[in-house]
């Protein structure tokens, strides 16, 4: 096999063009076997293939920075880079990442994602180069989802001033070159890739300056019929009016045309964008059928593309993608958002049902939460279905936007606590801090799947800021009896005895009854209080715990800084309550990727750990 002679990086270079062709296959079928059997980013990795193979041809690594948007899409280049081995471990607990390491590989000059990064990350590449007096080559990769994010822009306008190279590659898997561009597109596009194109605009420029009194208006003229010309017949104006060189389009599986045009854009004094058109999920029909089912998939059978684990139980999105819809059938003001995550947090029910009233924004976390402070300002319910991790970048619009006003924007906040094998970027182990400290936010975390579909419809019918957290995965079933209604600020005693209190978060409820379980079999007594609000918290039942209760454990899946159990550390020691607060959370610390049962243990807020810490500080105490 020619994929067999890649060991380190740039064993690419020493290939004929024959072996180049023979080896974008093998990595094809490589990568759909190996993910296959491991689960993964595929789609995207599988549409890149022949574009990070010319990369690898025309750049030198690791000199040379490529930096990838989100990082999804790199598997190919970690193949490229020796790391073909570990691709048996991909995401797993100890093994290779899915997603750039810096600690990883020197080639891997950037650790990535979250969307629309790179081009701010590569200007800061090329400053420091420049600043050093270096000669080396920065590459930014970020594909046309990521230039929805207002961030690219923002950097992308500092690029136009560069009087030093740049190469951003837009990695363009939605678009086509359409018929109605047709063959002057491609004329101009050829032109538009050699450089003497360039000298010629300066030369032309340079000679209709000394034209005596017509000549600035000559050149304003072409200026503006060229612009013309230009935006009814190529892509990629936007760029050239921000300062920034055009190359393109180009076909990005054509590792010939590829190459050519990256040794062109080398040669740019400035910053230059190259336009590559792909085809996501290429070389398996079911995902460039429906590459967004192949986005991020679980192990699966290669012949028919099924998952090889069928779900027996509904996921805490599945009962939210339902409920939703319910709420939505009562109440005509409703509406749903998504930052470019329909089928992630369930909304696609909703789009189907009710397309009037759902709006995806792109990867816009920002843009989506202020849109929503005006929706609701205007008189509309607003729902804000987002990832905890992507909610963080829209700190300040939940301040300044939502909560300073003090309006009723429902925040529903998937993937709470640990996510597993996508690792630090996407754990969503911090919601709880920065949400809490909020003024007028208001936080709930469900228990059970039937308690989630009650704090919606508490939510809708809330007056201010409201935030409900559940975790990825399986919805709990248990302790369906324990339904009392929603009140606003109040827990939910789920067994009332002695000595322990186990006070749970959300999810931690699960676990807690399992705790319980044990720590009544080794004869101690313990109640256990399902917390429901983590803001405002419950300082009636707080009191009422510390009246017969030694020892006061909070369990949450957040990071223990600035979460649900210091607030409560913090209330007992200003009422100076004769209590020991034994804080279960994860430390201060992100959590790299693996199945979360291992990262539990290893967070030490696992079952058993629990039973060990608790037990250790009623008897110390």
């Amino acid at each position: 096999m020619v994929l067999d002679k890649i060991k380190k990086e740039n064993d690419i270079k020493k290939l004929s063009k024959e072996e180049l062709a023979v080896l974008s296959e093998e990595i094809r079928s490589f990568l759909i076997q190996s993910i296959s059997e491991t689960g993964g980013h595929l789609a995207s990795n599988l549409g890149v293939v022949e574009l990070t193979m010319a990369m690898h041809l025309v750049f030198h690594l690791p000199e040379d920075k490529i930096i990838w948007d989100v990082g999804h899409q790199s598997y190919t280049h970690k193949i490229l880079t020796g790391r073909k081995e570990g691709f048996g471990q991909l995401r797993k607990y100890g093994g290779l990442s899915g997603f750039p390491k810096r600690k990883e590989s020197q080639c891997d000059a950037f650790d990535t994602g979250h969307s629309s990064t790179s081009i701010s990350a590569g200007l800061g590449y090329v400053y420091g180069r420049d600043l050093k007096g270096d000669h080396n080559f920065v590459i930014s990769v970020i594909g046309d989802g990521a230039l929805t994010g207002g961030m690219a822009y923002e950097a992308l306008n500092n690029a136009g001033r560069l009087h030093t190279n740049f190469i951003i590659i837009l990695n363009d898997n939605e678009m086509s070159i359409s018929k109605n561009v047709g063959g002057m597109s491609t004329y101009l596009g050829n032109l538009r890739t050699n450089t003497a194109y360039q000298d010629f605009k300066i030369s032309v420029t340079k000679a209709l300056k000394k034209i005596p009194v017509y000549g600035e208006k000559l050149i304003q003229h072409i200026k503006k019929t060229k612009s013309g010309i230009k935006q009814l017949l190529i892509p990629g104006m936007l760029f050239e009016e921000m300062g920034i060189t055009y190359l393109g389009p180009v076909d990005g599986h054509n590792i010939a045309q590829m190459t050519k045009i990256l040794k062109e854009a080398k040669k740019i004094n400035g910053a230059v964008i190259v336009h590559v058109l792909t085809k996501k999920g290429k070389g398996f029909l079911p995902a460039e059928r429906r590459p967004s089912l192949y986005h991020g998939t679980e192990p699966f059978d290669v012949q028919t593309g099924k998952p090889k684990k069928k779900k027996t139980k509904p996921s805490y999105t599945d009962i939210f993608s339902k409920a939703i819809c319910e709420a939505a059938r009562k109440e005509e003001h409703l509406v749903a958002i998504t930052a470019a995550m329909a089928d992630g947090t369930g909304l696609h029910r909703f789009h189907r049902q009710y397309p009037e009233r759902f709006i995806d924004v792109g990867i816009a976390e920002e843009h989506a939460v202020t849109f929503a402070a005006g929706l609701a300002a205007s008189g509309m319910i607003p729902v804000v279905a987002v990832y905890s991790s992507f909610l963080q970048r829209a700190f300040d619009q939940m301040i300044h936007d939502v909560c300073i006003q003090n309006l009723h924007v429902i925040f529903a906040v998937d993937r709470a606590g640990l996510v597993g094998s996508d690792g630090e970027t996407h754990q969503g182990i911090f919601d709880l801090s920065y949400l809490c400290m909020i003024p007028n936010m208001t936080v709930m975390a469900p228990k059970n799947k039937w308690e989630l579909v009650q704090m919606l419809n508490f939510a809708v019918s809330f007056w201010g800021p409201i935030a409900l957290r559940y975790p990825r995965g399986e919805a709990y079933e248990g302790l369906k009896q324990y339904n009392a209604p929603i009140c606003y600020g109040k827990s939910e005693w789920i067994y009332d005895e002695t000595e322990i209190a186990l006070i749970a978060a959300g999810s931690m409820v699960e676990t807690a009854v399992k705790v319980r379980r044990n720590l009544k079999e080794k004869g101690f007594s313990c109640s256990l209080i399902n917390a429901r609000f983590l803001k405002p918290i419950d300082e009636e039942m707080l009191m009422e715990t510390a009246k017969d209760h030694k020892l006061v454990v909070t369990m949450e899946e957040n990071i223990k800084t600035g979460g649900f159990g210091e607030r409560i550390a913090d209330f007992y020691k200003e009422i100076n309550a004769d209590v020991l607060v034994l804080k279960i959370a994860i430390p201060d610390q992100y959590v790299e990727h693996g199945n979360v049962e291992i990262l539990k243990k290893e967070q030490s807020i696992d079952e058993n750990s629990i039973e060990k810490q608790i037990i250790a500080s009623y008897i110390g105490q």
